[in-house]
């Protein structure tokens, strides 16, 4: 039994598929594609899968990721792309299966593209106010968590967005992703709403996802 990893893109229409479903939609072409998948023992046997790091509802992603296990070990998992891409929708499409270099533990951040509107606001009047969010001591926001809700302060996320050349409000951020902490985009962007009294339009890109070392995950 070898642990194998898919890798696909989650875009388009898709981006609004729950993790539940896209659970669902990576199961069934598993089984259509007739993959070895080695399932669970026990009184309720299920085909093993898991995805290291889930993506948010409405966020697009270039390079997700889901581990199973296959009970063939000679079983070329270079035709998993082609195989399951037959019973993929357009918007989610595996490009490649690997062997697993790194558990999911070692993931820590996530890299993001984001562009971001207002409606009645000039791209380039929305970034300066945002801009000027990073003069303040702190942006605070309530972050629900297991113990219950927290102030989280946002601000130092915000700093480090990396804008576009031109005026428009388009940007790169990596981001803390993982076990041991996260932090949401669109909880940034709901933190930039309260302070500005503006209500954003968005859309978000995951790009890649890194250990701690900034090294990509593979």
């Amino acid at each position: 039994m070898k642990s194998v990893r898919i890798w696909f893109t989650k875009e388009h229409e898709c981006k609004y598929i729950s993790h539940l479903d896209l659970n669902r939609c990576m199961l069934r072409a598993v089984r259509r594609a007739e993959l070895p998948i080695w399932y669970t023992e026990g009184f309720n046997p299920h085909p093993f899968v898991t995805f290291p790091l889930p993506i948010s509802l409405g966020i697009c992603a270039k390079r997700e990721c889901m581990d199973i296990r296959i009970t063939d070990e000679s079983y070329d998992i270079s035709q998993i792309p082609e195989r399951m891409n037959r019973y993929l929708p357009r918007g989610i499409q595996v490009f490649d299966a690997t062997y697993p270099e790194l558990d999911p533990k070692f993931i820590c951040y996530a890299k993001y593209s984001a562009s971001i509107n207002a409606d009645g606001v000039e791209e380039s009047d929305l970034r300066t106010q945002i801009l000027k969010l990073c003069d303040l001591d702190s942006v605070i926001i309530q972050k629900k968590s297991k113990a219950g809700m927290k102030d989280v302060d946002v601000l130092p996320y915000i700093k480090v967005m990396e804008f576009a050349s031109d005026d428009s409000c388009s940007f790169t951020v990596i981001l803390p992703a993982g076990n041991t902490k996260n932090i949401a985009l669109p909880l940034i962007f709901k933190a930039m709403e309260n302070h500005l009294n503006l209500e954003l339009n968005y859309n978000i890109v995951k790009l890649d996802m890194y250990t701690e070392e900034m090294k990509p995950f593979a």
